[in-house]
């Protein structure tokens, strides 16, 4: 199965939570349709991204990356690239670089979807959770400024509507 053919899957049977996300769910599912190469990011029109919030349950907070080309604090997370399997594959494999943390498990379906413009095009984002192993440390990488742990109600409260949304949908399916 081809990393366009296991989006469309994703995408078709993911049950999405309400209907700004179902909203989001055709909308993306209609782009992978209409576009061969919708999940590379050669794709002019906008492409499927995937990205995770690394978790750490048992201390009840997230990891976000001060990304160096935006100034934001946000989900690990990026472009597919032709070594990706499949969307989850993109998305464990982003969490992995971005957090240097190893034993990342990915939760099998996505949490939520986000549509943001970006310097390069539309992003269609599959937002997915990673569970990080227990007294898990992170250490940055070269697409960061920064890696900081936020416990769940400091990262609610971060400027950025996406990651508020992703976190609030994270801690409801944990």
């Amino acid at each position: 199965m081809s990393l366009h053919e296991d989006a469309a899957r994703v995408l078709r049977d993911w049950p999405a939570p309400d209907e700004r996300q179902e909203e989001l769910r055709a909308a993306y599912t209609a782009h992978l349709s209409a576009h061969p190469d919708g999940v590379w990011k050669r794709c002019a029109a906008g492409h499927i991204t995937a990205s995770a919030l690394v978790v750490d349950v048992a201390a009840g907070r997230v990891l976000l990356t001060l990304h160096a080309k935006l100034g934001r604090w946000l989900q690990t997370g990026g472009h597919c690239e032709s070594s990706d399997a499949s969307l989850a594959d993109a998305a464990l494999r982003e969490a992995s670089e971005e957090s240097g943390i190893a034993g990342l498990r990915l939760l099998a379906t996505p949490v939520r979807l986000d549509r943001h413009e970006t310097p390069c095009a539309t992003h269609l984002d599959v937002q997915y959770a990673a569970l990080a192993p227990a007294d898990a440390d992170p250490v940055i990488s070269e697409e960061s400024l920064a890696l900081r742990w936020f416990d769940f109600d400091e990262a609610e409260r971060l400027p950025d509507a996406s990651v508020r949304a992703l976190v609030i949908g994270a801690r409801a399916v944990l």
